[in-house]
C-alpha cells in the first residue's frame, strides 16, 4: 500500500490557486498508475515489459489533461521514474499542491442549496479535506442523506433517503466493491406534479468513496438523474 502525507486543505484557502490543475479523481487515477508501476517492478525483471508499463502509464495520465502546459508536463513527468513505493510516495506528495480543491462551501451556502430542509445541520466542514473531495455526503436523522457535487463550477444538491445494506456491493459512484447502502431520491416525471423515485447503491463511507473515484462520469450521471 502506498502512503502519502496529505494536507487538510480547506477549499476557501486554495480555491484561487492558479497552479492547481489536477482534480481529486484524476489524482486517484494517477495514484492507481503508480501502484501498477510498483507492482510491475516487483513482479518482473523484463526491461521491455517495464518500459511498456511506464509508456502506458504516461499515456493514460496525459489523456486526462488535453491541454497541458509545459510546466504541468514537467510536474507529471516523474511518474515514469517510479519504481519503488518510496518513489511513488514522493511523487504523489509533490502533486498535492496542484490538486484543485472542492468548490468553497459554507454552512449558509448549504442552507441555500437545500431551502426546504429547515433544520439542516450540514457536515463538519472543518474535518473535510477538500483537496481530496469529489462530492460531499452526510446523513442527518435516521436515514436522511444529502449529496453535493460540483459540476462546471456550480454546486448541485440532492436530498434523499439512505438505507444501509447488510452486504457488500458495487458503488455506483466509484465502481469499487465496498459496504454500500441504497440512496433514493424523488425527481419529477414527465408530468408537472408527478414524482418518481430513483436511486442506486453507493458507499456507506463517503470519504473512502472519494479516495476511490477515478473519473467523474458516474458521479455526474448519478446526480444528473435527480435534476428537474
Amino acid at each position: 500500500m502506498i502512503h502519502v502525507k496529505e494536507t487538510n486543505q480547506n477549499s476557501d484557502s486554495t480555491a484561487d490557486n492558479p497552479k492547481a490543475f489536477i482534480r481529486n479523481d484524476q489524482y486517484n487515477f494517477i495514484m492507481d498508475q503508480t501502484k501498477i508501476l510498483v507492482a510491475g517492478q516487483t513482479s518482473t525483471n523484463d526491461a521491455e515489459v517495464l518500459n511498456v508499463l511506464r509508456h502506458l502509464a504516461h499515456e493514460k495520465v496525459h489523456k486526462l489533461f488535453p491541454s497541458l502546459t509545459e510546466q504541468q508536463r514537467k510536474i507529471l513527468q516523474p511518474l515514469v521514474q517510479v519504481r519503488e513505493r518510496s518513489d511513488a510516495e514522493v511523487f504523489l506528495e509533490r502533486l498535492q499542491p496542484y490538486i484543485i480543491p472542492f468548490k468553497a462551501v459554507t454552512e449558509q451556502g448549504l442552507k441555500k442549496l437545500f431551502p426546504k430542509a429547515k433544520k439542516l445541520k450540514g457536515p463538519k466542514l472543518e474535518n473535510i479535506n477538500f483537496s481530496r473531495t469529489s462530492y460531499l455526503a452526510w446523513t442527518e436523522s435516521s436515514n436522511l442523506m444529502y449529496l453535493v457535487s460540483d459540476e462546471n463550477g456550480q454546486l448541485i444538491g440532492v436530498q434523499g433517503s439512505f438505507s444501509l445494506s447488510g452486504k457488500q456491493g458495487i458503488c455506483r459512484l466509484c465502481n469499487r466493491h465496498s459496504r454500500v447502502g441504497m440512496f433514493v431520491a424523488k425527481t419529477k416525471s414527465s408530468g408537472q406534479d408527478q414524482f418518481i423515485k430513483r436511486g442506486n447503491y453507493i458507499c456507506q463511507d463517503a470519504e473512502a468513496c472519494n479516495e476511490n473515484i477515478k473519473a467523474l462520469d458516474r458521479l455526474n450521471e448519478f446526480i444528473g438523474q435527480f435534476q428537474n
